[in-house]
């Protein structure tokens, strides 16, 4: 074999070794698109009370992603920027006892899954859910019974109003009976007229930027001999 020839035979060779010991790299085969997708349990609470964010992230492949994280953002009925309450360490993990502090907005991002190169598998991109509303109303205690009405309204209501309104009819009618002012610490007091037969006595909370209105109905009843 002439030097020429031997050569080529070595380069062959080598280009044949060559080629066998190379494998191409995996790579992560696609970004599946998503779509995410939260309410909470309940659209109106009390003061003070919890509610539920159910979570559903799906991707367009059919399959709900297991992989990354979900974070739930609140913005606040007296404020315009999102802050993040809570993160979760699974996609579609439900968020449990939210408790809002007034009105406030909510919206779930899904923070997206980029899969291991090595993998194979896909990778998910971030999406985030719908902003949805959470009411919170005020709350206002009142004793059992009596002519003596007294109570505390709920959250930060020094000062401020509640309306009594008496009608002698259960479900209307109802008309101004009195502005009552609470104290510095949000209690009221008022002792209503022995009118004689029924009456019924509505006290309204007034809704305002923060938080919902509430109410209560409370019903007295003297005999007409007993009236004054």
């Amino acid at each position: 074999m002439s030097t020429r020839l031997a050569v080529r035979a070595c380069t062959a060779g080598l280009l044949g070794m060559t080629s066998l010991g190379v494998v191409p790299p995996a790579t992560a085969r696609d970004t599946v698109a998503t779509t995410t997708v939260a309410e909470a349990e309940a659209s109106k609470v009390d003061f003070g009370e919890v509610v539920d964010v159910t979570l559903d992230v799906d991707g367009e492949d059919g399959f709900s992603p297991t992989e990354g994280t979900s974070t739930l953002y609140a913005r606040k009925a007296t404020s315009s920027t999102w802050e993040a309450v809570a993160t979760n360490s699974s996609a579609s993990l439900d968020f449990l006892d939210v408790r809002p502090r007034m009105t406030t907005t909510y919206k779930v991002v899904y923070n997206g899954h980029e899969a291991d190169a090595t993998s194979g598998d896909d990778s998910y991109a971030r999406s985030e859910s719908a902003p949805f509303t959470v009411e919170v109303a005020r709350t206002i205690t009142r004793p059992r019974g009596g002519f003596e009405v007294s109570g505390r309204v709920r959250p930060r209501y020094a000062g401020r109003a509640i309306v009594v309104r008496v009608s002698a009819e259960r479900r209307g009618g109802f008309t101004r009976f009195r502005k009552l002012r609470t104290d510095r610490r949000g209690r009221y007091s008022i002792v209503l007229p022995r009118r004689g037969g029924v009456w019924y006595w509505s006290f309204v909370v007034k809704a305002d930027q923060s938080y919902a209105g509430t109410r209560f109905k409370w019903r007295t009843w003297v005999s007409p001999e007993r009236a004054r």
